[in-house]
Parts: C-alpha cells; sequence; structure tokens
C-alpha cells in the first residue's frame, strides 16, 4: 500500500509540476502578447503625435511664409509711399519757390455769364490763346502761396488714403 502511495504521490508531484510548468508558459504567452499590444500602442501612438507635429510644423511655417510675404508688400509700399510724399513735397515745395520769386502768377477765370448774357460762351478767343473766357484775375503771391499749400496737403491726404486703402486690400487678401 505503501508503494502505491508513493507511486500516487509520484504522479500527483508529475500532475502539479505539470500544472505548474503549463501556467507558467500560459502567463509568459500571455504576458509576451501583451507586451506586443503595448508595443503596437505605444507606435501607433507616437506615429500619429509625429505626424501632428509634422502637420503643425508645416502649418506654422506656411503662416510664416504668409507673414514674411506681407512684411516684404508692407516695405515695398512704404517706400511708394514715402516716394509719393517726397514727390508731391517736391514739386509743391517747386510751386511755392516759383510763386515767390515771381516766375510763376497763379489766375482764375471769372465768370462773365452774367455781364455777357451769353450763357458762358463766348463768341472769341484772345490772340494767342486757346481757352475760351479771356477775362481772367491774377492772384496775390500770398494767397497763392496759401492756395497751392491747401492742395499741397489735399494731395498728401489723397496719397496716405491710397496707402491706407491699399494695405486694407493686401491685409484682408491674405487672410
Amino acid at each position: 500500500m505503501k508503494l502505491d502511495a508513493v507511486k500516487w504521490g509520484g504522479v500527483l508531484m508529475v500532475m502539479l509540476g505539470l500544472m505548474v510548468g503549463s501556467a507558467w508558459a500560459a502567463w509568459a504567452w500571455q504576458a509576451n502578447a501583451y507586451g506586443q499590444q503595448l508595443a503596437a500602442k505605444e507606435t501607433a501612438y507616437q506615429t500619429e503625435r509625429t505626424n501632428l507635429a509634422n502637420a503643425n510644423s508645416a502649418l506654422i511655417l506656411a503662416e510664416q511664409g504668409k507673414r514674411l510675404a506681407l512684411e516684404q508688400w508692407l516695405a515695398a509700399s512704404d517706400q511708394a509711399h514715402y516716394r509719393a510724399l517726397t514727390d508731391e513735397k517736391t514739386k509743391q515745395e517747386r510751386l511755392r519757390d516759383r510763386l515767390a520769386a515771381a516766375d510763376l502768377r497763379l489766375s482764375v477765370l471769372l465768370d462773365t455769364t452774367a455781364a455777357t448774357d451769353s450763357d458762358g460762351m463766348q463768341a472769341t478767343t484772345g490772340p494767342g490763346c486757346v481757352v475760351h473766357g479771356t477775362a481772367r484775375a491774377q492772384l496775390d503771391r500770398t494767397h497763392a502761396q496759401r492756395i497751392i499749400g491747401i492742395t499741397g496737403d489735399g494731395d498728401q491726404g489723397l496719397i496716405a488714403l491710397q496707402a491706407c486703402q491699399a494695405y486694407a486690400k493686401e491685409v484682408s487678401r491674405t487672410k
């Protein structure tokens, strides 16, 4: 009987050993499979993050390119605006100098329709003149210079307005 008990004990020990061995093998196989799944998920996550980072970098580079183009356009626009303003100022200064030196006289046409009752049309023009309405009045130099100054300010305002409109159009176009 003892022999049977030892025999059965040995069989039980072998069976217990096989059970422990198979449990360990199953656990190792599951751990390996789970590790592979985690590695695959980590790789997919890292790939997704890399793609997002690349997309963000491309977007940032595109926006920087747009900004650089706008800054270059603004610099060119500012140069053109400055050149137009300085040209206009130079022209106004020359005109003022010519008026002050009496090289140039500013005159205006007078309305003679009330005096002649001819509806603004004169029958003849003066000799050597192609302007209808020979009645003209010359302005005093100081008044002429004031008029030139006022028109110069108006010209500068128009140049500034054109620059603002071009800027607004360009900024709204790039958005």
